[in-house]
């Protein structure tokens, strides 16, 4: 119960990574605010943790439209009078199969959820960060933010929400430090994501097998477990 006591908003809560640090970090006893573009999937993963013992909440947001994301920070700040860690998980991938295959919608779609949806779903949140005293911000920026990668086959939209995460994290850690607020960004490569209720999530895994979402969740736990002294602003992997 390393966590117990903390209340940590996840977006992007409904599939995926998000899920799975959902269902790491509830057991390790935190609070859990889960976001989803689809209420009914936020819903299902809350009640998978609750389901372990955990605490957990559903809301609906879609991070491409501003006004989804001022009801989320509404709604959630009803339940709960702080917030103390929030993982920016929800940012759409898309590989339409080369640059002119993805239609406009899907690029405007890409940029808006993942580039506009975090600036506002952290500029929207971040009055409750600022009242704990343990207050981190963790952004899944992904390898696609690095400058120069070109390694993944994802389409250039979703690169460039990428990188203005990266931008958008990197500035910010340095004006809200001040206020104590920790800013953390993990750039990992494409990685492999078991069912954390399953038993290959607790596989033993080596240095020819492809990173694991168990590993990319350590490094968030690490990262927030650390004294308050400790300010690690990246996490950045080797892609093999």
């Amino acid at each position: 119960m390393r966590f117990k006591g903390y209340r940590v908003a996840v977006t992007g809560a409904g599939r995926g990574f998000g899920r799975s640090l959902a269902i790491e970090l509830g057991r390790d006893g935190a609070e859990l605010f889960l976001a989803a573009r689809d209420f009914q999937a936020a819903e299902a993963v809350a009640e998978e943790v609750r389901h372990l013992g955990g605490r957990a909440h559903a809301f609906e947001c879609d991070l491409a439209e501003p006004e989804s994301v001022r009801e989320f920070a509404e709604t959630l700040g009803e339940v709960a009078d702080r917030l103390d860690v929030l993982v920016n998980n929800g940012a759409p991938y898309l590989d339409a199969g080369g640059f002119l295959e993805a239609d406009d919608a899907q690029v405007a779609a890409t940029i808006a959820a993942g580039a506009t949806g975090t600036v506002l779903v952290t500029k929207a949140l971040l009055p409750l960060l600022l009242r704990s005293d343990r207050p981190d911000i963790v952004t899944m920026v992904s390898g696609c933010g690095e400058y120069g990668n070109h390694r993944s086959e994802a389409h250039e939209a979703f690169y460039a929400a990428k990188a203005a995460q990266s931008g958008f994290t990197e500035v910010l850690s340095k004006r809200l430090r001040p206020k104590g607020v920790r800013v953390i960004s993990l750039y990992p490569p494409d990685f492999d994501n078991p069912d954390p209720l399953a038993p290959e999530w607790d596989a033993e895994r080596g240095p020819g097998d492809a990173l694991s979402a168990r590993s990319v969740v350590d490094c968030v736990r690490f990262a927030i477990g650390q004294p308050r002294d400790c300010f690690i602003k990246s996490f950045y992997f080797e892609q093999a």
